[in-house]
Parts: C-alpha cells; sequence; structure tokens
C-alpha cells in the first residue's frame, strides 16, 4: 500500500515535467545555451583585429573593466537614462490609465492615439525624433529658444550636457503606453464596490486613490517597472540612431557600449564581459524588487 501510494506520489511529482519537457528543451537551447557561451567569451581573448592573440585569459576581461574609464561613464550614463526614463514613463502611464479609466466623449478615439508610439518601430522613432531636435530645420530648439529656456536654437543632441535628454525625451513617449496598457487593465479589476463603499463613509477622491487604488495597484507597480527597467537598461536603439553614443561618450548607455565594442572594434571577450557585468546588476535588482513586491503584497 505504501509502494503504491508512493508510486503514485512520483507519478504525480514527474509526470507535469514530461509535458513541459520540449518547452524547457526549446527554453534551453534558445536561452540558456547561448547564455552560458556567452559567459565563457567573457573569460577568454576573442578580437577579431588580432585573430592569433586568442584563448582562455582568466579575468583579465573584468580587470581591464575595472579600470575602464568609458565603462563607468556608461554605466553612470545607464542609471541616468533608465531613471529619467522610468519616472517620466511611470507617471504619464498612470496619469493616462487614471484618465482612460472613466467616461468621457471620444474616449476610444483618444485611447487609441495613446497607444500609438507602442506601435511605431523604434528605428522610425529615432529618426523622427532626431529630426524635432534638429536646429536647422527641426521645431523643439526654436520652441525652446522662443520660451527662453535656450539662449538660441542650437544643436541640444550635440551638447554634452544635454545631449542625453534628446533619447530619454524620445523614449517616455516611446514607452507611455506601455505603462497605460498595464496600469489601465490594473485599474479595471479593482471591485468598484470599494469606491461605493468609500463615498458613502465620506472619503474624498485622494484618500480612494492612497486607500484604494495605490495598493490594488502596487503589485502590478513593482512588477512593471520591474521588467520595464531591465528594458530600457537593454535599450539601445534609440540612442545608437540618434546620438551613437555622443558627443564624447555622454550619451553611451552599458547596453550601447557593448554593442560598439563587439561590432565595431570587434572585441567579443570584453563585450561578452560587460555584457556579464550589465546582467549581474540587473539580477541584483530584479532580486530586490522582487522582495519589495513579496513585502507588498503581504501588507
Amino acid at each position: 500500500m505504501f509502494r503504491a501510494r508512493r508510486s503514485l506520489y512520483l507519478q504525480y511529482l514527474v509526470e507535469p515535467f514530461v509535458y513541459l519537457s520540449p518547452a524547457i528543451v526549446l527554453i534551453g537551447v534558445v536561452m540558456l545555451i547561448p547564455l552560458i557561451i556567452g559567459i565563457s567569451y567573457s573569460f577568454q581573448a576573442i578580437d577579431l583585429l588580432r585573430p592569433f592573440n586568442t584563448g582562455w585569459i582568466g579575468f583579465a576581461n573584468y580587470l581591464a573593466l575595472w579600470s575602464d574609464r568609458k565603462f563607468w561613464i556608461a554605466l553612470e550614463n545607464t542609471f541616468t537614462w533608465t531613471f529619467w526614463s522610468i519616472t517620466f514613463q511611470f507617471l504619464l502611464g498612470l496619469g493616462l490609465a487614471l484618465l482612460l479609466n472613466t467616461q468621457f466623449h471620444g474616449k476610444k478615439l483618444f485611447q487609441a492615439l495613446v497607444f500609438l508610439p507602442w506601435a511605431v518601430p523604434t528605428f522610425l522613432s529615432a529618426l523622427t525624433w532626431a529630426w524635432l531636435f534638429n536646429p536647422v530645420i527641426g521645431p523643439l530648439p526654436h520652441w525652446l529658444a522662443a520660451l527662453g529656456i535656450l539662449s538660441e536654437p542650437y544643436n541640444i543632441l550635440g551638447d554634452p550636457a544635454l545631449a542625453m535628454w534628446g533619447p530619454i525625451v524620445a523614449n517616455i513617449w516611446f514607452g507611455v503606453p506601455f505603462f497605460a496598457i498595464t496600469l489601465l487593465a490594473a485599474l479595471q479589476s479593482i471591485p468598484s464596490e470599494l469606491y461605493e463603499a468609500a463615498e458613502i463613509d465620506g472619503a474624498t477622491s485622494w484618500q480612494c486613490f492612497t486607500k484604494i487604488t495605490l495598493p490594488f495597484l502596487a503589485p502590478m507597480i513593482a512588477i512593471t517597472v520591474m521588467l520595464r527597467t531591465i528594458w530600457i537598461a537593454n535599450f539601445a536603439d534609440l540612442i545608437f540612431v540618434m546620438t551613437g553614443g555622443g558627443p564624447a561618450n555622454s550619451t553611451h548607455i552599458v547596453s550601447s557600449y557593448i554593442f560598439t565594442t563587439a561590432f565595431r572594434k570587434l572585441d567579443f571577450g570584453y563585450a561578452s564581459a560587460v555584457a556579464v557585468a550589465l546582467l549581474l546588476l540587473l539580477l541584483v535588482y530584479a532580486v530586490v524588487l522582487l522582495w519589495l513586491r513579496k513585502k507588498l503584497v503581504r501588507i
């Protein structure tokens, strides 16, 4: 009897993995194997410009990374790029989600316009925003000069002090729909009875927002912010098209630095070391945020 129960228990334990085995094998082939190969490259000298100087070099790439000034500039730029992009994307996305959760005339048309940037290809978005920031034919420098923000219309993307804000503005426009869509779905799942009960008790709109809306949105906010942060930290398309990492490396982020190191300098070993460093930083960030999310769910 005991053996029969044990074999039945093992069957129930193993059977799901049998059904999942094709997906597990596919994930292993598509994700895990390239990841292992990429990590192994970081311990090798793989420079196509020096084909005879290859082989295992241990932690030499990581030691070089520690003293690489361009890497630390790119890392600082990555924090700036990610923080401001996420902050404005989240705040604007939350505001749009709250607006779209109400009833007003022309809501469907407005909703379609809000979601439009998410459907535009990244390359086209970058070209459009590069044109908007152009000091000769673009309107933005002239508008900023007319408002007194700039002394005169000039190339913002060519100014090391301001160049990063060009891709950040483009990224904000591109990423707001993601937060609007996900937070709108979460808002629509909140029971309306809670708001009705709060109104009967005399709660204000702000109290309803802080005591009902935000607590219900907190788990969704945590997971969307984590996902979007990882995407933005790896999202070099806008920067590469708009500025190419310049001027003077002022807009290089770690992911664009990986790209230029691998495909311009053809140093795949060092590029892999930079990629592993970025992977570890994002893993730490994801673990911390998931831990905070678990705390919020318990509260």
